[in-house]
């Protein structure tokens, strides 16, 4: 009896503390039913890559987070009015140069929501992100560079790009040591990746290109890498060149991610698609990316345009725009230019090209945008995604709305996260996903920068939110806010 007593007894303090934990859980549902959400996005047509979701749905956010994707009625402190619009995940621009508020206003206005530095990438890691925390627009990452690296130990008198034994010279074996040592410094400080530009090292060794794979490989981390070769005349063509990184990475196990890859194969465009695809079929982790535009754009000084460059791009003087003035270049004026130093644009690309690279389904896009130090830049970098969106999927149908937002978003995200896990919370719309939205009139949207008035910003971009945070409201710009956040890997050190 006393056994049954102590049983009963046992079981109504069980069911007393369930009763306490009912309470507790309805008082929180209750409590978060009375508060609402910070912003609820009402009535937008929600586009989720991921999941395949295509339907009008209220959105709220919390916290900087989405916490509800809900057909019935929610309440929020704000509220943005989507009705007729898309609802996106943020774009997210795994290959921008233009690391400065000024940029990042244009992609705000472009719908990108992260914008990501990973050819050329920095040698100071720690310092990059300091520069720019509680200071941008959107959030923002780079990659450790093999070009700022090499330079920094070869004593290279460039800026952005070599110029001199970075560029020109092999390295010795002990500055061989010191290279892998930065290399090795940037993956422990966070790096997202590993960034190279062979195009712009061309002196460096396959031994050591070989050499810097395996550092990524060491870090699971990707390999974003400008081929050395960029052109369509053997032996130095896009394709040999992209046959030495897929060996390197086939050799070390380091993914590989190859920069834009129409302004390396030109009219070979479609064979190097083809080898990044065969490369994946034998279960090699490779990806690339594209920017929708015939021309691309580089620094006159640096050694693409080294002697030879006329037969390799098969292009000439006249192909080649100084983009302070917009005038075509002659031979006199390219000597003149190349001495002072300077950017240009280079019509070489293929329209048909672009075209192939920007319909791929596996093909990421990336604006390349350039640092604005002037009123004239590549205006990649202020339209790219807007142009997709107008240009390519509404005017031409080149591809699909939702193939387009794949490609915008949930791949870039998918290459970042194994390295980096703040990228599983990126590139979708989905409950726990930060609230990186961008919201965009589809009838509407298109980019407005060209070639001659490249700083203009791109219409029907209507509401981005980073970090639940409105930076573009109305299609305007929103004064005073910050809320970007540094996208970086683990510090392991």
């Amino acid at each position: 009896m006393r056994v049954m007593r102590s049983l009963a007894g046992k079981w109504r303090a069980i069911v007393a503390i369930g009763v306490c934990l009912v309470g507790v859980v309805a008082g929180d549902k209750f409590l978060a039913a009375e508060l609402g959400y910070d912003v609820v996005i009402v009535g937008g047509r929600v586009m989720d890559p991921e999941s395949g979701l295509v339907a009008v749905r209220n959105v709220g956010i919390r916290g900087g987070k989405i916490v509800a994707i809900s057909a019935g009625a929610l309440s929020g402190k704000a509220s943005i009015d989507a009705k007729g619009l898309v609802v996106a995940p943020g774009f997210i621009d795994p290959h921008e140069h233009g690391q400065q508020e000024r940029n990042y206003l244009f992609q705000a206005r472009d719908g990108v929501t992260t914008s990501l530095e990973l050819e050329a990438g920095t040698d100071d890691v720690d310092k990059w992100y300091a520069e720019r925390e509680g200071k941008s627009t959107i959030n923002f990452g780079v990659s450790v560079g093999h070009i700022p690296v090499r330079m920094k130990v070869m004593h290279d008198p460039g800026g952005f790009l070599p110029t001199g034994d970075a560029a020109h010279r092999a390295a010795t074996s002990e500055e061989l040591a010191a290279i892998r040592a930065g290399i090795d410094d940037g993956f422990r400080a966070g790096a997202l990746a590993e960034g190279m530009g062979i195009n712009y090292t061309a002196a460096a060794t396959h031994s050591e290109i070989v050499e810097m794979f395996a550092i990524a490989a060491k870090y699971g981390a990707p390999v974003h890498a400008h081929l050395r070769y960029g052109g369509v005349k053997e032996p130095n063509t896009g394709l040999a060149a992209l046959e030495e990184v897929i060996a390197a990475a086939a050799a070390t196990h380091a993914p590989l991610h190859v920069v834009h890859i129409t302004s390396t194969g030109l009219r070979d465009t479609p064979q190097l698609m083809a080898m990044v695809r065969g490369a994946r079929e034998s279960g090699l982790d490779v990806t690339t990316e594209s920017y929708p535009y015939t021309a691309g754009s580089t620094a006159l000084q640096s050694a693409i345009f080294d002697p030879g460059w006329q037969g390799a791009m098969a292009i000439s003087f006249g192909d080649l725009q100084w983009a302070e003035t917009g005038e075509r270049l002659t031979p006199e004026t390219f000597e003149k230019y190349r001495k002072q130093g300077g950017i240009v644009v280079v019509h070489s690309i293929p329209e048909a090209a672009a075209r192939a690279a920007v319909s791929d389904p596996s093909i990421m896009i990336g604006s390349d945008g350039m640092m604005i130090t002037g009123s004239k830049v590549h205006p990649r970098g202020q339209g790219t995604f807007a142009r997709v969106l107008g240009h390519y999927v509404r005017e031409e149908k080149a591809l699909d709305l939702m193939t387009a937002l794949r490609k915008m978003t949930l791949l870039p995200a998918e290459r970042l996260e194994k390295r980096a896990p703040v990228f599983r919370n990126k590139g979708r719309i989905r409950e726990g996903a930060d609230a990186d939205i961008t919201v965009f009139d589809p009838a509407r949207v298109i980019d407005k920068a060209t070639y001659d008035e490249p700083l203009q910003y791109s219409e029907g971009i209507q509401f981005v939110l980073v970090n639940g945070v409105a930076v573009v409201k109305d299609g305007r710009l929103v004064d005073g806010v910050l809320p970007g956040r540094g996208a970086r890997a683990a510090v392991s050190r």
